[in-house]
């Protein structure tokens, strides 16, 4: 590790804002100085191609792949990331194996006049990105219309504005982080919509073999995230979940016992499978995996087509 650590990120606001966090953390822990941990910003092909859905340019790890390839290089010596934009591998050399107190996991519905999604008139056009919160959004709302709706939380918010939607969800996380209060949200409970994979939880890369920068990772590590993320990202896995399946999940801890939830639906939203697991956390990964064994036997062969 050089005497500059370097952190690799997006340049959105909340990632950097993200960043800004993982600095203060390591700063508070270590007694080290602002100008000894260097935030480099990466660009990335997720964050060039505003124009295409995800799916149709390579999914989720559009968001981390220039980041990962830099650090595989040397050029920086941890990444920071949105969790729930991870894939569930990582490149060889890579491990992500730290993760910061989660922030508020729930999704927010958002429009410019606070009207609630049950009072959304009928018809009504609904912006997302997300084929997990479109799936979800149909099936309790079939009448709805949603069109592709991508960038940024000011990007969005000006795609309300102008009229291309009248409403649209965030991960509540994010607005927390860029302390966005002017922006009106409504909480989703979980048992109204599960939301995506580790939302809500900064996970930070590294290379496998940089022992020193571990040790310097080590006390940003909370266990009661990392116990949570391991059984929903174990559930993503054995479901072979990608930007293309509607996948939602959340665990919950309660002492040392862990519950996780999850849910697959079909892309038009005509069908959801759902399930449970509880048991220790020292079993997260295995409960998470067992699950997604579960619903996929429910599945038919089409269940994930496109409709």
């Amino acid at each position: 590790m050089t005497s500059t650590l370097k952190i690799g990120t997006r340049g959105s606001p909340l990632a950097l804002a993200q960043a800004h966090e993982t600095r203060a953390r390591l700063m508070a822990a270590h007694g080290m100085s602002e100008e000894s941990i260097e935030i480099v910003v990466i660009s990335t092909t997720g964050d060039r191609v505003q124009n295409r859905a995800l799916r149709e340019i390579g999914g989720k790890g559009l968001f981390t792949r220039e980041i990962e390839e830099a650090m595989l290089a040397g050029e920086i010596d941890i990444a920071v990331h949105s969790s729930k934009d991870m894939p569930t591998l990582q490149p060889q050399g890579l491990v992500l194996d730290c993760f910061l107190e989660r922030e508020d996991p729930r999704d927010a519905f958002i429009t410019l006049d606070g009207t609630a999604l049950a009072d959304l008139r009928e018809g009504a056009v609904v912006g997302t990105s997300s084929l997990r919160r479109k799936a979800q959004l149909l099936h309790k709302r079939p009448d709805l219309q949603v069109v592709e709706f991508r960038g940024n939380v000011q990007t969005r918010m000006k795609k309300l504005a102008d009229g291309v939607a009248e409403a649209t969800f965030l991960a509540l996380a994010g607005l927390n982080r860029l302390n966005a209060q002017h922006i009106s949200r409504q909480p989703v409970e979980p048992s109204e919509m599960l939301p995506a994979i580790a939302q809500g939880a900064i996970g930070i890369e590294r290379r496998v073999d940089d022992t020193a920068t571990d040790a310097l990772l080590a006390p940003l590590r909370h266990a009661e995230t990392h116990h949570r993320v391991a059984a929903e990202r174990a559930f993503l896995a054995g479901l072979d979940g990608s930007c293309e399946t509607p996948i939602a999940g959340l665990a919950t801890l309660d002492g040392n016992t862990l519950t996780l939830k999850g849910e697959i639906l079909r892309t038009d939203g005509s069908e959801v499978l759902t399930g449970s697991r509880t048991g220790p956390t020292e079993q997260a990964a295995e409960m998470g995996a067992s699950l997604a064994v579960e619903l996929l036997a429910q599945t038919t062969d089409d269940f994930f087509d496109w409709t």
